[in-house]
């Protein structure tokens, strides 16, 4: 029986990466949120500066972004930290699996920690049955793909520079703050259903209707990284099969190649026997700190390119803010 301190170290710095970004975004969201206060309240007060990093939060303007991007060159001045997060997001997913998923994902953090309550509160998590989780896991694929249409298929490029020079895009940041600080009634609604079952049944969103999630894992079926599992060494225990947050019967495959794989290696770090379950590029283990290090260097060698080559900051100025962030609600598309 191996010593598994230095697996479960890792998996505990993966909680603590989760649980800081987490707060970080927090951070970011509250700055945001006396930015735009500034602005509402006719320049009355103190003045915040803006955080990019909300744009993180604009998945669908970043896809239209890198189509226009991919079709034309022209890279979005308004929210280019909103392109430069989804392409780091993409490329991790290319080069570590959906590590976005379970090392820097806020809604998977919260996510994990419903579903962990969920246990403390049942000793368990349910499972749905198998022929429905197989259909509800095409959910999220359906979105994706509604998404994809309606962007990469039916926008031409003109369309593409109409949306990303519209009044509602210039202001996209400020309608989603509103989302989360005057939420409907429906939404708050949806949102405690949607956490009521991700409590009772593991990564309920991520697994069946995150389409955040599903282009990732398309993008991760490509990545030279995989699980593997040494049959000499494996005792058949079946534990790494019971710990996986994704339920990848682990124990049954030599090469875990599905695209529900979140690179969170909670399966190797489990696994009591040494060598028997690793984390390989094209076969060659990699250690638990190096993948840590990548998913790090990554993200962090994202943004630091996006600042580097000035598509960080927007370019819309405090006068543009004057006049669009009070009709922020008015303006639709």
């Amino acid at each position: 029986m191996r010593s598994m301190t230095g697996w479960q170290n890792i998996s505990r710095w993966r909680i603590l990466a989760q649980w800081l970004v987490l707060v970080w975004c927090v951070l970011l969201g509250v700055q945001f949120a006396l930015f735009v206060r500034y602005y509402e309240n006719g320049g009355q007060g103190a003045y915040h500066a803006r955080p990019p990093g909300v744009e993180g939060f604009l998945p669908i303007g970043a896809l239209v972004s890198l189509k226009a991007w991919i079709t034309s060159g022209y890279i979005d001045p308004v929210h280019p930290a909103a392109l430069v997060l989804f392409v780091t997001f993409l490329a991790l997913a290319l080069l570590a699996r959906k590590s976005f998923c379970s090392w820097i994902c806020p809604v998977g953090t919260l996510e994990e920690g419903l579903w962990k309550l969920g246990r403390k509160l049942f000793k368990r998590n349910f499972r749905i049955w198998t022929w429905l989780d197989i259909l509800l896991r095409f959910t999220k694929y359906v979105l994706l793909l509604f998404f994809a249409k309606l962007v990469l298929l039916d926008m031409p490029v003109a369309a593409l520079h109409g949306f990303l020079n519209s009044p509602y895009w210039k202001i996209a940041d400020v309608r989603m703050l509103h989302f989360f600080t005057d939420m409907s009634q429906t939404s708050l609604v949806v949102i405690f259903i949607l956490a009521l079952l991700s409590v009772a049944y593991q990564n309920f969103w991520c697994r069946y209707l995150c389409p955040y999630g599903a282009l990732l894992g398309l993008f991760s079926f490509f990545s030279p990284l995989r699980i593997f599992r040494q049959t000499a060494p494996c005792t058949g225990c079946g534990r790494c099969s019971q710990v996986c947050p994704a339920q990848i019967p682990v124990a049954e495959k030599t090469v875990v190649r599905t695209v529900e794989c979140t690179g969170c290696l909670t399966c190797v770090s489990n696994c009591p026997e040494p060598e028997a379950l690793q984390i390989s590029v094209w076969k060659r283990p990699l250690p638990a700190w190096g993948f840590a290090l990548l998913v790090v260097l990554l993200f962090s060698g994202g943004v630091m390119l996006g600042k580097a080559t000035g598509h960080w900051q927007t370019n819309l100025t405090p006068a543009g803010y004057r006049q669009l962030v009070p009709l922020a609600d008015r303006l639709g598309f």
